[in-house]
This record gives C-alpha cells, structure tokens and sequence, in this order.
C-alpha cells in the first residue's frame, strides 16, 4: 500500500498516516462524562456509602480519569494503552516472543495475536525468523513503528505529566510506590 502520509496535522505528527485504523472518537467512549468533558469521579447529590473507602475503586476512578486523557492524547495515532505498552515492550527486548509478550502485559497468548496483528497491520511491527530458535518469530518495530514511538513517548510522558500536576514530586513517587506494592501482592512484601 503506497505510504500516504498526512502532510503536518497542524502538529507536526509525520507518523500520523492514513493508512492506520481509525477508533471511535474520545468523546463517543466517554458519554457519561462532566459538563466539563471529562470524567466525574464524584457526581453531586450521589451517596457513594462502602465505595469512597475501597482501595480498588479509588484505583478504578483514577483510572478512568487516567485513561480518558490517555486516548485524548493519542487518538491521532490510534495509539490505545495496550498497543503503546507493546511497542514499548517490544522496542526495549530484541528477540521477543509473542508468548513473552502475552506473559509481560498479563493478557491470553490469543489477545496478544490481536494486539500484534494490530501493530502488523499498523505497519508499527513485524514478526521476523528468530536468529536463536528457528522454530519461532520474533517481534520487532518497523522504521515507522520506531519514529511513531518517539513521538507517541513524548506524548505519554506530557499526559502522565498533566494528569499528575496536581501532585508533588515526592507525592508522585509515592503514589507509584504505593501502586507497584500493591500490584505485586502480598508475597511480594
């Protein structure tokens, strides 16, 4: 397929193309959000009883808060959390299984195959020969996988830098050292 590149998107983005899979708008997956666009983690005049004192819905709220500025900031891409992870994964581990891969994000081998095949069909990734079991493919990023991935880095780190501005430095550390702790588990203490 010839390479039909977006000339500037007004941004500059030069691995948006439109050759990738476009999603459903933010604001389709998110109806149930604030007058102000966003999430409500606490809407007015709701009694919320046992749920403002667990742990695991707390988690949920911020995830949601989290994510929806996620998508925000990647939607030009048609870049989801699962599919940056991948690639990031995949960037930073030459000679990755796709079993490897499934193990590390904590997803079934047959969502990791839709994952890659996603990626694949993106042009951000392509299974190789493995140099070390010829029996097995490897997964690597494409020239255009690599340059999207800069360039979606640098929008990952601006989004985790705004939806933690109201933290400090040492609150945001702690808060990632309090989350790590407590997705290893307890044997993990």
């Amino acid at each position: 397929m010839a390479d039909r590149r977006i000339a500037d998107d007004n941004r500059g983005d030069s691995t948006i193309d439109a050759t990738m899979p476009r999603s459903p708008k933010a604001d389709d997956l998110y109806p149930a959000v604030a007058p102000s666009g966003h999430f409500d983690p606490h809407v007015a005049d709701v009694e919320y009883g046992a749920l403002d004192g667990l742990v695991g819905y707390a988690v949920r709220r911020a995830q949601l808060y989290i994510y929806e500025d996620f998508v925000r900031s990647l939607q030009a891409w048609n870049i989801t959390p699962p599919r940056f992870s991948a690639m990031t994964v995949i960037a930073h581990n030459p000679d990755l299984k796709l079993t490897e891969l499934a193990n590390i994000l904590g997803v079934a081998r047959s969502g990791a195959v839709l994952l890659v095949d996603t990626l694949e069909d993106m042009g951000m990734v392509e299974r190789q020969p493995s140099p070390k079991d010829r029996r097995a493919f490897r997964l690597v990023l494409t020239a255009k996988g690599a340059t999207t991935l800069e360039d979606i880095t640098r929008a990952v780190t601006a989004h985790d830098a705004r939806v933690t501005a109201h933290l400090s430095p040492d609150e945001r550390q702690t808060l990632l050292t309090l989350l790590n702790k407590l997705a290893a588990g307890a044997g993990a203490a």
